[in-house]
């Protein structure tokens, strides 16, 4: 899973009217000076990481179910944010100003990873990586309705063709849609609201507190599903789980301060990068090679993706040199 789990990204200039962005001095302490080659690298690492993490989940999820995966993974976190923790510092605290979007947080989060685990068990790597970078999409779609945001026609045509993008992965046939890839889909879209939410967050938030809620609510999301049926795992699962639960909280974590020390619309696009390892975490397990549909619909996801940043960059200069000049007289 899985900031991006995951590794979905949103248009978060759509929201910077609605929450704080950078320059300021958080109640954790640290400050919200951007610093742009340190979130990008901390972003670029992150979707490294997370992938890998995917990739160990998905060679469990053949054997394991959904929740129980979530669970056990889960618990390899604790012993990581205590660690983290016990070094005393503001910054790396646990404490929990904002309880409501932290609660909010935490649900999006095991949302989007149970979505996208249960679909690592029923669609390729590549294939689940791909369809989840729909995430701004969703969010632009939406826009107007939750934000009251006025949408263009140019970022309206961007998302026309990132659906398109996303039909020509899935390849629907006389035998109709394969429903499985729309729990990725369903993933992205928890993705780009957990995104906003940690964005909004980080100003009286601490990176680890933000890991901690939502580690809590996947370890609890997890633990509902033992009615439908759990089993004993083998000592390699259990080591698969372990690695790929602390490959993903380091993941996560980076993921976070790429989110504070840099704007969402510079950092999240390095998100997508993830896509070259799922490709090559594929190959090397799975021997499994992205069909030309796969690589021809993700492309054109990426590039609707990208174009609706950049669009709102565009925009969002616009609208501050509007605001410097002030009213006309």
């Amino acid at each position: 899973m899985m900031l991006g789990p995951r590794s979905h990204g949103l248009p978060c200039t759509l929201f910077h009217e609605a929450m704080p962005i950078a320059n300021a001095t958080s109640r954790t302490g640290v400050p919200r000076a951007d610093s742009p080659r340190r979130a990008i690298v901390c972003m670029l690492v992150a979707a490294l990481v997370l992938t890998l993490s995917d990739t160990l989940t998905k060679v469990v999820r053949e054997g394991l179910p959904a929740g129980e995966v979530l669970f056990l993974r889960s618990l390899v976190i604790y012993p990581l944010i205590a660690l983290i923790a016990a070094r005393g510092r503001a910054s790396y605290g646990i404490r929990v100003y904002d309880l409501r979007s932290q609660l909010i947080g935490g649900l999006c989060m095991a949302g989007s990873t149970f979505a996208f685990v249960t679909g690592l068990g029923l669609l390729p790597l590549a294939t689940c990586v791909s369809v989840g970078f729909a995430g701004p999409l969703f969010v632009t779609a939406l826009a107007p309705y939750l934000l009251g945001e006025a949408v263009g026609w140019r970022r309206f045509t961007a998302v026309v063709a990132g659906f398109l993008g996303v039909l020509v992965i899935t390849r629907p046939t006389g035998a109709g849609l394969n429903w499985a890839v729309m729990l990725p889909l369903v993933a992205a879209l928890f993705s780009g609201l957990r995104d906003i939410m940690t964005r909004r967050m980080s100003v009286t938030e601490s990176s680890l507190s933000i890991l901690f809620v939502s580690t809590v609510a996947l370890t609890l999301g997890g633990l509902v599903t033992v009615p439908f049926g759990w089993r004993m795992p083998t000592t390699s699962e259990l080591a698969n789980l372990a690695v790929a639960g602390l490959v993903q909280a380091f993941g996560h974590f980076l993921a976070i301060e790429a989110l504070r020390w840099g704007q969402a619309a510079l950092v999240i696009p390095f998100k997508y990068t993830s896509l070259v390892w799922a490709t090559a975490y594929g190959y090397l397990i799975w021997r499994d090679v992205p069909s030309a549909n796969v690589v021809i619909g993700a492309l054109i996801i990426l590039l609707s993706s990208l174009y609706i940043f950049r669009r709102e960059i565009v925009l969002g200069r616009q609208r501050r040199e509007k605001d410097e000049l002030g009213p006309t007289r």
